[in-house]
């Protein structure tokens, strides 16, 4: 699936119309992305993200959440302090 939008760092909009919030750790990753980036949208397990955008190229990921969700932020400062 190709990106619709990605005018903001951390919201990426699909051509399907979904939304994804990317994780903060993970927003670097996206900076080389394309409107011609093709990305599958797969579920993970994971202790604060749904699911994973998926670079069909170079098999890279980004940990995501709905776009309407909004991170909690202890679980955030945890994981970004263990890193």
């Amino acid at each position: 699936m190709q990106i619709k939008r990605h005018d903001r760092s951390h919201i990426v909009t699909l051509a399907d119309v979904s939304e994804w919030r990317i994780w903060p750790g993970d927003t670097p990753h996206t900076l080389q992305w394309l409107p011609t980036t093709e990305l599958d949208v797969v579920r993970v397990q994971h202790n604060v993200c749904s699911h994973a955008l998926v670079n069909r190229t170079d098999g890279s990921h980004v940990r995501v959440i709905s776009a309407d969700r909004n991170w909690p932020a202890r679980a955030v400062r945890r994981a970004l302090a263990g890193s």
